[in-house]
């Protein structure tokens, strides 16, 4: 496994920092939605986005017509993206010990124009992502549409992730009443089932886009 070259360590529970870089791909591969966090106007902002990892950069989207991550992409600012997936509760025997199972990742740089002879291809990777076959099942896209949407990628160089992946904190002389429970209730999420629009007519099948993405009722691909 490589590592993840950013030179920034956590101060804060030091021992739950990985480097890993798959354990880093396989959470941004997972996860649908992060936090994009900058400095506008002098105001900090956070903003969320889906986005889509493409080899060892992020995708990012935005309006042409304004945002503060184009104006940041512009200005050469630095912004910071966070993804965390929330794995499981932790409950303990007393509140102070009871915690979260998490994987979380900062991800800081530079936002980069993808220039326009990669757009369409970065707005199909991350259309791809997000919803796996749909492209291909519905029309293409206009001109119009095209102007107004700008892509944007963040170089996956400088990265901190923090990882929880245990019980409840105990030990057999820690004092508390081990008669009470203690453990860990895992989360799991899933796709409910699909829902049509208003206008769409009754009847209509549902396309093998969001069939496969149902099937096995989870989110995580």
């Amino acid at each position: 496994m490589t590592n993840t070259s950013s030179p920034r360590r956590i101060r804060r529970m030091p021992e739950r920092q990985t480097t890993e870089r798959d354990a880093l791909f396989e959470l941004l591969d997972q996860e649908l939605v992060g936090h994009l966090a900058a400095v506008a106007d002098g105001t900090p902002v956070v903003v969320p986005m889906g986005f889509a990892r493409d080899g060892n950069h992020l995708l990012l989207h935005g309006s042409t017509g304004g945002g503060f991550a184009l104006r940041a992409a512009a200005e050469g600012a630095t912004v910071a993206f966070a993804v965390t997936s929330l794995d499981g509760l932790v409950y303990a025997r007393s509140l102070f010990d009871s915690s979260m199972n998490y994987r979380s990742a900062v991800v800081y740089g530079v936002l980069e124009p993808v220039d326009d002879e990669r757009a369409d291809a970065a707005l199909l990777a991350l259309s791809e992502r997000l919803m796996p076959g749909r492209p291909a099942e519905v029309r293409a896209t206009t001109r119009k549409e095209r102007a107004a949407t700008r892509v944007l990628r963040l170089a996956l160089d400088d990265v901190v992730m923090k990882v929880r992946a245990a019980g409840a904190s105990e030990s057999p002389d820690d004092g508390e009443d081990h008669t009470g429970w203690a453990g860990v209730v895992p989360i799991r999420r899933a796709w409910g089932t699909p829902e049509p629009s208003a206008l769409t007519p009754v009847g209509t099948p549902v396309p093998g886009s969001v069939a496969a993405l149902t099937a096995d009722r989870h989110p995580l691909r």
